[in-house]
Parts: structure tokens; C-alpha cells; sequence
């Protein structure tokens, strides 16, 4: 079975084709600037890049000129089109709904509904999926959202403090996301160590940052909430904050409530704080040069992941695994230093060598004195999403 996992931007499409009997990546490819007069189509096949520009105008389109190439006879991968099973997506959120469901107009409304939440995220997704599916009607597709994965949450970590119903009646509650990165780190922190009992704390650090706690493999606890903007500020997202302080500000900025709400989302976070960019990588280096904003915005990240490691710990009585993935995670040295600096009467020991030497590399990167584990564990949302999506192909034919 062969499965296609989509990855929707604003103007772009990613894709990697799962062969689903041995998990194997067959290819990789994008099509950018779609709505433009000619696109960048690429694809990767056998460490091999084939490119080449085609006219995309929308979504839709540049999914068909995606499946032409994957059955060209240049790149080899396919014989037809009837191979892919599914087109599977990373879908994040919609009222009601959760899990891995057919995409269809029900679903689709249900996305529509929380587009004022996930303003960046949703509007993309549905205007894609509704084109795929009028102009791709032989192949399902299938949203696994990320939701899905903190259904565990116990409901004292779930719910606000605000009338009760508002959760019942409006679905205000803490969801959490990244849920199939979450997951991920799950199912390979109990691989890698051959236990299913473990407490792990696994911290997603990128543009978008998140950290879940996991016990057994199930999460009790996730810093997102009812949208993505909360949790830890982001590379352009406010992450938790006031929301008395929305009025004052449209008062004071003369402002709509639309206008401040697009500040917090496309305009804070790392780039808010800084003034130098929502790229991390960009702010530390604008820190070193000794910019007193962009060391603040460092610095004040670095706090807010703390805080909720600190609660984690106590959530889970301790923890066995802590996991660094996502972009940053995976790839700052100096964030994981800082994160985990002075625990050690805590029993979290980082082996500073091990630390600089396996950025990028599934690797442990702990001290032998340590008595909670620390890895490196480079996510996989994709392959979550493409078992998902076998699962419910599996289940719709029972």
C-alpha cells in the first residue's frame, strides 16, 4: 500500500510517498509559489533531485503535477496514479471532531468553523482540500488531526477556569497539538529504550514550540490549548497571554479587535519580542552581537520552556526520558544547554560533549551520572500520519 502524506502551506505543497509495507520513503517532493505564473516543481527519488517549473494556480493543480511526475518514466516510482491509496494530511483542528477521519464537506465545515482559532493553519488546508477532492475524486482523502493524540489528557489538566459551559457547549477547552510529533517521540523513546512505562517529557521546539508530558505512552499534559497561539510564544505567535489586556490595547493602538488579534498571531512571538526575526537562529545571533532585545527574546523563551518542564515533572512524579525534537530541538546546541542547565539536583545531568557533537542525530546526549535520560530524537510526523491513514483504510473495509 502506498501512501501520500500532504504537507499544505499557503502557497506551497509538500509531499513524501510512503511504500507502507516496509515504511519506506519512495520520494520526496514540493511544488512552491503556487498561484504564480510557473512553479518550482522538485522531487527526490533514490537521493536523486529531479526539477523542473509547471503552472500551479492552485493547490489542486499542483497535486496532479506532483502524481505526473511521480509516474514519469524519468523518476520511475509509480505506474499510474491508482497506486496511491490515500492522501493523507496533518490536519490540526475542527469543531467536534477529532481522531482520523474521510475528508468530506461535514469535516470540512467542521475545520471552517474554528478558522478564527487557527488562522494560519485551516484556511490553507481547507481551500486544498476542497480542490483535491472535486478534481481528485478516485483517491480518498484522509485528515489525521493532531488532537488526536491528547485525548488521554485527564480532564483536571484539560479544562479552563472559566464557566463550565463553555467547555460543554463551545469545546473551550485545552486541546493540545502536535500531536503527531508528540506521538512520534513516543513510540520511539519506548523502541529505543524497550520500555512502554516510561515518563517522558518531549519538547517540540521550532517556528512552532510545544512541550507534552507522556506517561505509558499516553499524554497527560500539553502547553497548547484550545488554538496553537498558546503554550510557548512562537517564531511570530504570542503563546499564552492576557486576554483582559486585548481591550486596553485596541483602546490604546486605536485598533480593532481583528487588528490586535493578527498582531499576536503574525506579528509576536520571537519576532514581537526581538525585533529581528521569528528565525531563532537569526535572534541568537543578533544576541551575540550584543542586541539587548534579541538576547531578552532568547532568554525569555528559554524561561517559558523551563516553567513548563518544571510542571511536567511534578505532573509526572519525575521522568525518565527528556526529548529534544522539532527544528531547534534537534539542532541548538546552546537552547538545549540553556534549557537544561543547573538541574542536576534534579537528576538531569547534560553531557556537554555528547551535547555539541549529535545536534541532527537520533542520539542520547546525557551524562552517565544522570538519572533521567536526555536524547536527541529527530520527529517523523509524516510516517505517524501515513499509519493513520492505513489504519483507517484497514477499518473502513471491515
Amino acid at each position: 500500500m502506498k501512501i501520500l502524506v500532504a504537507n499544505i502551506g499557503s502557497t506551497s505543497f509538500k509531499y513524501s510517498l510512503f511504500d507502507m509495507a516496509t515504511e519506506k520513503v519512495l520520494a520526496r517532493g514540493r511544488v512552491e509559489r503556487i498561484g504564480e505564473v510557473l512553479s518550482p516543481c522538485t522531487i527526490e527519488v533514490g537521493g536523486v533531485k529531479y526539477s523542473r517549473e509547471v503552472s500551479a494556480p492552485d493547490h489542486a493543480v499542483a497535486v496532479r503535477q506532483c502524481l505526473e511526475q511521480l509516474t514519469s518514466a524519468e523518476s520511475g516510482v509509480l505506474k499510474n496514479v491508482n497506486e496511491v491509496a490515500a492522501i493523507g494530511f496533518k490536519a490540526v483542528h475542527a469543531a467536534g471532531i477529532s481522531g482520523v477521519q474521510f475528508v468530506d464537506g461535514k469535516l470540512l465545515d467542521a475545520m471552517e468553523e474554528f478558522n478564527n482559532l487557527l488562522p494560519a493553519h485551516n484556511p490553507p488546508y481547507i481551500r486544498s482540500m476542497r480542490n483535491i477532492s472535486g478534481q481528485l475524486p478516485e483517491i480518498p482523502l484522509i485528515a489525521a488531526f493532531e488532537t488526536d493524540f491528547h485525548k488521554t489528557i485527564p480532564q483536571r489538566n484539560r479544562y479552563y477556569g472559566v464557566p463550565f459551559e463553555w467547555a460543554e457547549q463551545y469545546d473551550v477547552i485545552r486541546y493540545g497539538f502536535h500531536g503527531a510529533s508528540h506521538r512520534y517521540i513516543a513510540t520511539r523513546t519506548a523502541q529505543l529504550l524497550n520500555r512502554q512505562d516510561l515518563r517522558v517529557i518531549s519538547m517540540h521546539l521550532g517556528g512552532s514550540s510545544s512541550l507534552c508530558a507522556i506517561n505509558a505512552g499516553k499524554s497527560v499534559a500539553a502547553s497548547m490549548g484550545t488554538s496553537p497561539q498558546t503554550g510557548l510564544f512562537h517564531g511570530n505567535r504570542c503563546g499564552d497571554f492576557d486576554p483582559f489586556v486585548v481591550p486596553y490595547l485596541m483602546r490604546k493602538l486605536a485598533k480593532t479587535q481583528e487588528e490586535v488579534l493578527n498582531i499576536l498571531a503574525t506579528k509576536s512571538g520571537l519576532l514581537g519580542l526581538s525585533g529581528v526575526g521569528a528565525d531563532l537562529r537569526d535572534v541568537m545571533d543578533a544576541a551575540k552581537k550584543g542586541n539587548e532585545r534579541a538576547q531578552l527574546a532568547v532568554d525569555a523563551l528559554v524561561g517559558y520552556i523551563r516553567l513548563y518542564l518544571g510542571g511536567y515533572l511534578v505532573e509526572l512524579g519525575g521522568a525518565d526520558v527528556l526529548v529534544f525534537t522539532g527544528g531547534i530541538g534537534e539542532n541548538n546546541i546552546e537552547i538545549r544547554e540553556k534549557i537544561t542547565a543547573n538541574l542536576q539536583p534534579l537528576g538531569i545531568i547534560l553531557d556537554q560533549d555528547k551535547n555539541k557533537m549529535s545536534s541532527g542525530t537520533e542520539s542520547p546526549i546525557h551524562a552517565k551520572e544522570s538519572k533521567t535520560q536526555i536524547w536527541i530524537v529527530p520527529t517523523n510526523e509524516e510516517i505517524i500520519v501515513a499509519r493513520q491513514c492505513v489504519e483507517k483504510l484497514k477499518e473502513n473495509k471491515k
